[in-house]
């Protein structure tokens, strides 16, 4: 049996403008997005999202500017009201909390790291970082190990007492990432967390949340405009067109498996060898005896390193192997074929 998802979002809609109801049941019958706000007035947000958010993994929702993306993000502590759905934590009816539970929801549930980093100037590093606690009532001395800690963590030591002004971009991001953590809560809201940020940084960042991630397994729901972003960091990859979404499940799946045009296009310009992992690939054994094969390849590496070992040699053939466990074999023939975009399938990707 299937666990329960963290979060599960179900027929989820939001329509902005003076009667929402109303304009709900133009959207049903089929009225888009350009015609609800041409005709009736009012601007379509989400339109029928259905989305499991799994413990312990990043889901990344992307799309363009007006997707729907940062309006998603935010009815699930409902900073956002829907017109109309649902939306569960932990099989809790958000949707039905009065005042005392959601804010209890927002305080110790749910952690955010915006954009625009939202430090206080006139607190310093260790006070932001402990602001999650400073707001349930601790004092400094009551979170100070906890912030310390954390502030090592994201390579902010020594920092403590310099306050948001005396850091760069990346090590402002660090604190508010830091200030998550301290917060001890399951569930991390992160809209748009990098965009602001160099892109050598950026990608600092990156790696920087996935090595805490493979340690701590948080429930994390990461917001981006950004493919490569996207696809270095989703285990859950959910795409939103026009408030919709066009399609959602394993990232190396939806590259090799494109449901859409939309994704087609979308995905066109991305270096496919660097962003492709070996297990996406692979086939089953064939009971090839050990010599037969070039060498061992972790299911984890990029078809690129895959690429430079070989040198090139088509002929060639690897085993793949997980731990001390192999799991399939990979011809250089399949991975060159996998460099080739794809069409759009006949229908979308299901979640694997």
């Amino acid at each position: 049996m299937t666990a329960e998802p963290k979060i599960a979002i179900r027929n989820l809609y939001k329509i902005f403008g003076p009667e929402p109801e109303v304009a709900l049941e133009y959207v049903k019958r089929g009225v888009g997005k350009a015609d609800l706000l041409e005709k009736h007035g009012h601007v379509l947000g989400l339109k029928d999202i259905n989305v499991d958010i799994r413990h312990g993994e990043i889901t990344v929702i992307m799309g363009l500017s007006g997707s729907g993306k940062s309006t998603l993000i935010r009815h699930l502590n409902r900073l956002i009201e829907p017109t109309a759905g649902e939306v569960r934590v932990d099989d809790q009816d958000v949707l039905a909390f009065n005042e005392d539970q959601l804010r209890e929801l927002r305080r110790t549930q749910m952690s955010m790291v915006f954009q625009k980093f939202a430090l206080l100037p006139h607190r310093t590093v260790l006070e932001n970082a402990g602001m999650a606690m400073d707001v349930r009532g601790k004092r400094v001395r009551e979170f100070e190990a906890a912030a310390r800690k954390w502030l090592t963590r994201v390579g902010l030591e020594g920092n403590e007492n310099q306050y948001p002004h005396q850091l760069s971009g990346g090590m402002q991001q660090r604190v508010g990432i830091a200030r998550a953590l301290v917060s001890n809560s399951p569930i991390m809201l992160m809209d748009e967390a990098f965009s602001a940020l160099d892109p050598l940084i950026r990608s600092d960042m990156q790696d920087l949340l996935l090595e805490l991630q493979a340690e701590l397994k948080k429930t994390i729901v990461f917001i981006t405009h950004d493919l490569d972003e996207a696809l270095k960091l989703a285990d859950h990859l959910v795409i939103l067109k026009d408030g919709e979404v066009v399609q959602q499940g394993d990232p190396q799946h939806i590259l090799l498996n494109p449901g859409d045009p939309y994704i087609v296009d979308f995905i066109a310009d991305i270096n496919r060898a660097r962003v492709l992992r070996v297990r996406s690939v692979m086939r089953k054994m064939n009971g090839g005896a050990a010599g037969d094969y070039a060498g061992d390849l972790n299911e984890r590496d990029n078809l690129e390193s895959v690429l430079a070992r070989s040198g090139g040699d088509t002929r060639l053939v690897y085993r793949v192997v997980r731990g001390d466990d192999t799991v399939g074999e990979l011809a250089m023939t399949d991975l060159t074929r996998a460099l080739v975009p794809t069409n759009a399938a006949s229908a979308p990707a299901e979640r694997l």
